[in-house]
């Protein structure tokens, strides 16, 4: 009994020790965050020779501000505009600053996710801007530019001009096609062309436009209303595509990639390209460069006019205090005299500041006078958000008089019909009256309310009582562990798969879009309306079921046959059996992209098989709309025959061989052991590997979207989940895009239910 209080004594000294141990601790930790840099974050699209030069500057301002890091992170102009949008939109978070064209500004400043910046900077600061450096919108400033253009202009090859005796660039649009049969060459004379007079990304409509232009036509009207049905449009159509089909100067196929490289290896004479991408070529062991204003159309008297756009900074509209006084501080550097005069010296970009423009090294330097004056016959981009639905319109009906499935005539009308219902469909959701009672969004919140009693029911009843009472057969304690073990799985599958699905479903009911995204309001129905009485649901419905029943039914023959192979003896088995797994091994967008470029039809590897060893004539693989739909299916199917095969194999495997011994016995034949033996006891592992075949290949955007160039040609290979991602992405309209993604939910949960009940999938075979 005397033992208790000498004992209770004897631990207050350690307990001391363990306090004196924690506050010590605590002060360390402490001490360390109160050192802790202020990491600042830019999100940007610069290519790669910009981005030199950017992580140039970010190291001289952490050097001399050695209480800042900024993390850099690049990602491509669409892709960076998206994220943006996400992040900052729906979880008021996103980078500190966003860097890029000013063509994001219009959707920016809908969705008031930027902040102003008039009042950040002084009136004395802003002069020394040329004006068109700063993206002014419904007069406040959102963007401070660092460079002026985002424009194209000619580049051509000195080199190759003077081997064909040409020694300036041309003069007028006529001009450019009579030098471009001169430099268009089948060098080894095999019939394909090796050096082509021309090369651009034709397919865009950003890089029809200054053709559009040198006729007469623009965009959009003063009241930012499409001007797209006209004899400009029909006449800068007939041009563009003549230039391929009548004079051949420019390669049947050509996006911005194969423009890119044909003209950086000589293998072109002349490329349209962007400011962004000049230095590469300056560099270029192949290109002896030259660079010259786009050439006056002579028809009209007009020079091609591309788009200006200024490229810059934009902020983070939840900047405050002393993080938002850092930022401003980095942007000022980033958009200082120095900063731009490297960027200009090296990149022969224009600088934004009047004073940079005036140093001996840029007012003398040939390339950027030349892109000054590409500069004083463009126009400036719209900033306003109808922009991005006038190029969704002007898309499809420029492709399919490419194609061939149009005329100029009907492209011009059909471009103007879908621009009004486009920008039509950015703005729906603004006559929703927010102080109207909706008795649907009454019953939509108590549906979620009784849906979150129920499973706190469900949670009680299966997990909480069972612990309290113990479950019998297992120790209270250990169920708790387990219960623990399992609860940050639980609480990640919540955040990432329960809770985004059921937002989407309360955002299926909403009018969410790009003007109301902050204050968006439950209409009930209409989205799920919009959806099942528009007609393009069902025209990409019935694609998707063709896209999913070739595909599956090619991975399940395939696979199998590959796996009975397989489960033969084989010389070589290990290393075939490796090679086959390849290309499920391979990243799909890795595969994807490659065999896009093994369907180019002039030096794709599919062509070049079927004309060399077949001796049949190249196919248009991604010009016409149903080759392009099969050249896609044809890149899924080598991706998904893999998985197939590896789970048809492991089942092969679990079938036990003397079953087959038993049935050659009997004289059982081989397709009557196949039919008997080996389907049904296959049965219970391919059903579940068919069911997750059809739900991924049903939802696979990745392949039919980077085959096809984003549903290239005219949007006509799209399928359900590619064609939702562009009501989203590009414009905006979110409540819709979220019903038609829970339709598709539905129905893929509907058709996986049943079929694995109709094949009774989960019974034994025997």
């Amino acid at each position: 009994m005397r033992q208790q209080p000498i004992k209770a004594r004897t631990n207050r000294p350690m307990a001391r020790r363990f306090c004196f141990f924690l506050l010590f601790m605590f002060a360390l930790i402490s001490s360390s965050f109160a050192t802790e840099k202020t990491t600042l974050h830019l999100w940007h699209p610069m290519p790669a020779p910009s981005r030199a030069v950017l992580n140039e500057l970010i190291a001289e301002y952490e050097v001399s501000h050695p209480d800042i890091n900024v993390h850099l992170l690049y990602k491509e102009n669409e892709e960076v505009r998206m994220a943006y949008m996400s992040a900052t939109a729906f979880t008021e978070g996103g980078p500190d600053m966003l860097y890029g064209p000013s063509d994001f500004t219009g959707a920016l400043v809908e969705m008031d996710i930027v902040k102003p910046l008039e009042d950040l900077f002084t009136e004395k600061e802003l002069a020394a801007f040329d004006p068109k450096g700063l993206t002014w919108y419904n007069d406040h400033l959102y963007q401070i530019g660092d460079e002026l253009g985002n424009h194209l202009a000619l580049v051509y090859n000195k080199r190759l001009f003077a081997e064909v005796g040409l020694h300036r660039p041309p003069e007028t649009l006529q001009e450019l096609v009579e030098f471009g049969k001169k430099l268009t060459l089948d060098k080894n004379n095999d019939g394909i062309i090796d050096q082509y007079g021309l090369v651009w990304n034709f397919t865009e409509p950003f890089f029809f436009m200054p053709f559009y232009a040198s006729y007469g036509g623009w965009v959009m009207d003063e009241d930012q209303n499409p001007t797209l049905n006209n004899e400009a449009a029909v006449k800068a159509f007939r041009f563009v595509r003549d230039m391929r089909d009548v004079h051949g100067i420019i390669p049947m196929e050509c996006d911005y990639d194969i423009a890119d490289s044909k003209f950086n290896t000589g293998g072109a004479a002349m490329l349209i390209n962007g400011a962004w991408s000049w230095a590469k070529y300056m560099e270029s062991p192949h290109v002896e460069f030259g660079l010259a204003v786009l050439p006056v159309n002579a028809e009209t008297g007009l020079f091609p006019a591309p788009m200006i756009a200024t490229k810059g900074y934009y902020l983070n509209p939840y900047l405050e205090g002393e993080r938002l006084e850092q930022v401003v501080e980095l942007i000022k550097f980033l958009t200082g005299p120095e900063a731009q005069f490297k960027y200009a010296s090296r990149l022969a970009t224009i600088p934004t500041l009047l004073e940079v423009r005036e140093y001996p090294e840029i007012a003398n330097d040939p390339i950027i006078q030349t892109s000054i004056e590409q500069v004083t016959h463009g126009k400036a981009m719209p900033i306003s958000p109808q922009m991005r639905a006038i190029w969704d319109a002007m898309r499809p009906a420029y492709q399919n008089v490419l194609g061939g499935s149009m005329t100029p005539e009907e492209g011009a009308a059909y471009q103007q019909k879908m621009a009004e219902q486009k920008v039509a469909e950015l703005f729906e959701g603004q006559d929703v009256d927010p102080d109207a009672l909706n008795i649907t969004a009454i019953l939509v919140y108590l549906a979620g309310i009784l849906l979150v009693i129920w499973a706190l029911y469900k949670l009680v009843v299966f997990f909480i009582l069972p612990l309290m009472r113990g479950v019998p057969g297992v120790q209270v304690k250990e169920s708790r562990f387990g219960v623990l073990m399992v609860a940050p799985a639980a609480l990640f599958i919540f955040g990432v798969v329960v809770y985004p699905f059921f937002y989407n479903l309360v955002i299926s009911f909403s009018n969410m879009g790009l003007t109301t995204v902050n204050d968006w309001r439950i209409i009930g129905l209409a989205q799920y309306g919009k959806v099942i009485t528009d007609s393009q649901f069902y025209h990409f419905f019935f694609k998707t079921i063709i896209w999913t029943f070739v595909n599956v039914s090619f991975h399940v023959v395939i696979g199998v046959m590959l796996a009975m192979l397989l489960n033969r003896p084989l010389p070589g088995k290990g290393l075939i059996r490796v090679l086959l797994i390849l290309p499920w091994a391979v990243p799909s967008y890795i595969t994807a992209l490659t065999w896009r470029g093994m369907f180019n039809i002039d030096y794709g590897a599919v062509n070049i098989i079927l004309r060399n060893v077949f001796g049949l004539e190249p196919i248009s693989w991604l010009i016409d709309p149903t080759n392009a739909f099969i050249a896609a299916i044809i890149t899924n199917v080598w991706l998904g025959i893999p998985f197939m095969m590896i789970i048809a194999l492991g089942g092969l495997q679990a079938i036990p061989q003397e079953l087959y011994e038993a049935a050659s016995i009997d004289g059982a034949s081989a397709w009557q052991q196949f039919k008997k033996i080996t389907l049904p006891l296959m049965r219970p592992v391919m059903i579940p590997a068919i069911t997750l075949g059809i739900v991924w290949t049903f939802n696979n955007i990745n392949v039919v979207w980077l085959v096809s160039n984003g549903g290239q040609p005219g949007d006509q290979t799209h399928i359900l989940v590619s064609f939702v991602y562009r009501a989203a992405f590009n414009l905006y309209r979110y409540g819709y895009a979220a019903a038609f993604s829970f339709l598709i939910f539905l129905m893929l949960a509907f058709f996986s239910i049943k079929f694995m009940k109709k094949s009774k999938a989960t019974e034994t075979a025997y």
